[in-house]
């Protein structure tokens, strides 16, 4: 089973979960649609936009299989 996690690139993590777009959009984290979308970990991105980063973790693994 795929887990996302703290440092999984947001690239890998739009790659892993369907929802994570509108997930991220939902957090105020625009960042997927960013070049360094693909170099950036899910941790780097909740620094620089506050949020808690378990809570998007467990919004972010919901359905995963």
């Amino acid at each position: 089973m795929a887990k996302i996690t703290a440092e999984t690139l947001i690239a890998d993590c739009l790659a892993l979960n369907p929802n994570a777009a509108e997930i991220l959009l939902s957090a105020g984290m625009h960042c997927f649609g960013c070049a360094l979308a693909h170099g950036e970990t899910i941790a780097e991105a909740v620094s620089v936009h506050g949020n808690d980063l378990d809570e998007l973790l467990t919004k972010l693994n919901e359905g995963l299989e």
